[in-house]
């Protein structure tokens, strides 16, 4: 008699984590992932940190961090160092999560606020407050992220016939971002020369002189918009099965597509503000940060663990690897350059 009883496939293991009604499901695979790409960032910050004209040893690091500092050794590691360790972090997560959003919404891997124009609006928005009104860090803030709402309504109307179809969207999004990319160009060259040359070095993105002021702001603005999409997380991976079969689980098509496109939105001004366009960092995070924890769809922690680890990274190789000190915005383009063509060389072997 055969007694071989057939092992029963039960899915993934989950973690799930409750207090009173409110229950939380992680998969422990996605689980491990982000601890073990937290102990990455906590390490490549404590480097970063070290790293320097003054170098210092991991001890003066976690002394200054700790208050048991109280010369020069804290003033280099928390007034000079920390503020741009922690606005890599910040920024790169929430650019990890606003790609993060489009690539789930429009279902494709290319689906970059950078390339369907988000991050250009957000750059022209900036730059008319730059050089045109001459304005403070706050109106620079209001004028990004009125330039990256403009772009994005202005996108979804043109891409809008009897719905929007993520293709059409993209195709539409690559034109107003040459366009708006040959604004920002006449405006420069229409600027005073000081103002110009600002402009540039700003427009590659860098996080040379990020002060504590503006990691504050900026950091706060993102935490809300993070909660934000933390909230949204649950529909959105339901939407990628499609609009019907999302409407037929109860979820509100239209109100959380536009909520979550003014989330990411929002999420990418906010950064461009502080720091400039620092591009590629939201196209190649969800995408890595989906292989490691191997999920079937876009998943938001995830990127954003990866997202702030690859701005830290970058950031470093900018400053310290490189033989001059460059913007991060350089570094991101090299290395998402890199990803893009490995990209569609892979896409090209699959098909033949």
């Amino acid at each position: 008699m055969n007694t071989h009883i057939p092992r029963v496939d039960l899915g993934r293991r989950v973690l799930v984590l409750r207090r009173r009604r409110i229950a939380v499901r992680l998969q422990w695979r996605s689980v491990v992932v982000c601890a073990v790409l937290a102990l990455a960032v906590a390490a490549t910050a404590v480097l970063a940190l070290m790293t320097g004209s003054y170098s210092l040893s991991p001890g003066q690091v976690l002394s200054a961090l700790t208050g048991r500092e109280t010369d020069i050794v804290r003033d280099i590691v928390v007034e000079w160092r920390l503020p741009r360790v922690v606005a890599a972090l910040v920024f790169g997560a929430a650019l990890g999560v606003s790609g993060a959003v489009f690539q789930s919404l429009l279902r494709n891997p290319l689906a970059d606020p950078g390339i369907v124009g988000f991050s250009q609006g957000s750059y022209t928005g900036a730059l008319i407050v730059i050089l045109v009104v001459n304005g403070t860090y706050v109106q620079l803030v209001g004028g990004a992220l009125l330039g990256g709402m403009a772009t994005a309504v202005a996108v979804y109307l043109l891409a809008h016939r009897r719905g929007v179809q993520g293709f059409r969207l993209i195709v539409v999004g690559i034109g107003v971002s040459a366009m708006l990319s040959s604004l920002n160009t006449w405006l420069i060259l229409k600027a005073d020369l000081d103002q110009a040359m600002s402009a540039a070095a700003w427009g590659a993105g860098s996080l040379n002189g990020v002060s504590w002021d503006q990691v504050a702001v900026g950091g706060a603005c993102i935490a809300v918009l993070l909660l934000l999409a933390g909230m949204l997380s649950r529909p959105m991976r339901q939407m990628e099965l499609g609009d019907d079969a999302a409407a037929s689980h109860g979820v509100r098509v239209a109100p959380v597509r536009l909520g979550l496109i003014l989330v990411a939105v929002a999420l990418t001004a906010t950064v461009t503000a502080a720091s400039g366009p620092i591009a590629f960092i939201s196209l190649v995070a969800p995408q890595i940060g989906r292989r490691l924890a191997r999920t079937a769809g876009i998943t938001l922690t995830p990127a954003a663990f990866v997202g702030a680890l690859l701005c830290l990274a970058s950031d470093y190789l900018a400053q310290h690897v490189a033989p001059t000190p460059l913007p991060v915005g350089i570094v991101t383009v090299v290395l998402g350059g890199g990803y893009l063509g490995h990209l569609l060389f892979s896409e090209a072997r699959r098909r033949l």
